[in-house]
């Protein structure tokens, strides 16, 4: 199983980012999805809620399958067909309080299979990919 990690710190406060990113059915703050909603009517913090949404002419759906208001994380995979070739994705998204400075750790991380010989590429575009979306994500908060 391949593993992907990025982590980085914000200046704004953990409480300001993570109201930002809270809502699993709304990633728009990652400036490359156009369009992201629940497909079965349930809310961004309820387990089981499948989101679909389209970046980059792809669309993908994915499930909320674990949440926590009071620890600030999210974990979800991909359902059907993922847009990039590999399977038993799972990914966490994460924002931790730093107290010195009223500032905020975020990590995202992805476990995922695929072809070995493919390993290190998409090892390496997950890992750009959660850069990017946490870039995006940090001028948003400012």
């Amino acid at each position: 199983m391949a593993r992907s990690y990025y982590s980085t710190v914000f200046e704004q406060p953990a409480d300001q980012v993570w109201a930002r990113i809270r809502d699993f059915n709304d990633d728009r703050w990652s400036g490359e999805v156009a369009k992201s909603a629940s497909e079965n009517g349930k809310s961004g913090s309820t387990v089981g809620t499948i989101r679909v949404h389209e970046f980059s002419g792809k669309t993908a759906r994915s499930d909320l399958q674990a949440y926590s208001e009071t620890e600030r994380f999210f974990t979800y995979g991909f359902v059907g067909t993922p847009p990039i070739p590999v399977k038993n994705y799972q990914a966490t998204l994460r924002v931790t309080p730093i107290i010195d400075g009223n500032r905020a750790f975020v990590e995202w991380c992805a476990t995922f299979d695929c072809a070995e010989v493919e390993r290190d590429h998409w090892m390496k575009h997950l890992m750009d990919s959660f850069a990017r979306w946490l870039a995006a994500l940090c001028k948003e908060c400012s």
